[in-house]
């Protein structure tokens, strides 16, 4: 039997109570990345519904996916790590579980925003406020940190500090690791099935906290970078 090829492309998706739109959205991820070796990690964090069995049903359709779980719900930073750090291709695609990230956008993203967002009008307004305030005071150039759509270098990722939320402020911390951001419109579609996990003043004071925190480690050093010899 000849061993499937080294993946050039890690998909991670945290996952927390998402049963119906695991199998959707693992379809059309082998539909967008048929022809390119990769693989798909889905980050069970802490379900409680059928998100597991789904994953698991998923396999064995034919997606390359492994399936990582923590024991109890972590946040979606926390899953966000142990995906990447599990990921064992050389570039890692982020993109959330709720099917609103056209998997087809992958293939030609750096960094990504959304160009036309359906959510509600409440969201689209806090998003607009935080973005723009983000952008302000860390300088980070990114329309659309938020985004869950990402694709980073698996080294780069290596060095950069872990912390609760750090998934809100990747642009700039990849920054500060000497790595360069490029932003790219990419589709966002409403979601289908399953519930919202984020409301808007539950993650206010604790964003404002991280905003201020990064923006403070953003004036420090990342430290000396490492010098290749030949």
């Amino acid at each position: 039997m000849n061993a499937s090829p080294a993946p050039q492309l890690s998909v991670v998706i945290p996952v927390c109570n998402e049963e119906p739109n695991i199998e959707p959205l693992a379809a059309e991820l082998r539909a967008a990345l048929a022809g390119l070796p990769h693989e798909v990690l889905y980050v069970d964090d802490g379900s409680i519904d059928g998100t597991v069995a789904a994953v698991r049903r998923a396999r064995a359709a034919g997606s390359p996916i492994r399936l990582l779980r923590h024991a109890r719900r972590s946040g979606q930073s926390a899953a966000l790590c142990t995906g990447l750090c599990a990921a064992r291709a050389p570039w890692v695609a982020t993109l959330d579980g709720d099917g609103q990230n056209d998997p087809a956008d992958i293939v030609r993203l750096f960094m990504g925003h959304r160009t036309r967002r359906r959510d509600t009008w409440l969201r689209r307004l806090s998003s607009r406020v935080a973005n723009g305030v983000r952008s302000r005071l860390l300088g980070d150039a990114t329309p659309d940190t938020g985004c869950g759509l990402k694709l980073i270098h698996r080294e780069t990722f290596a060095q950069l500090p872990r912390f609760d939320h750090m998934h809100r402020f990747l642009p700039a911390l990849v920054q500060r690791a000497g790595a360069r951001v490029v932003s790219v419109p990419v589709h966002h579609r409403p979601r289908e099935r399953g519930q919202s996990k984020y409301g808007l003043f539950d993650r206010l004071w604790v964003g404002i906290i991280d905003l201020c925190g990064v923006a403070w480690l953003k004036r420090r050093p990342a430290g000396p970078r490492a010098v290749v010899e030949e």
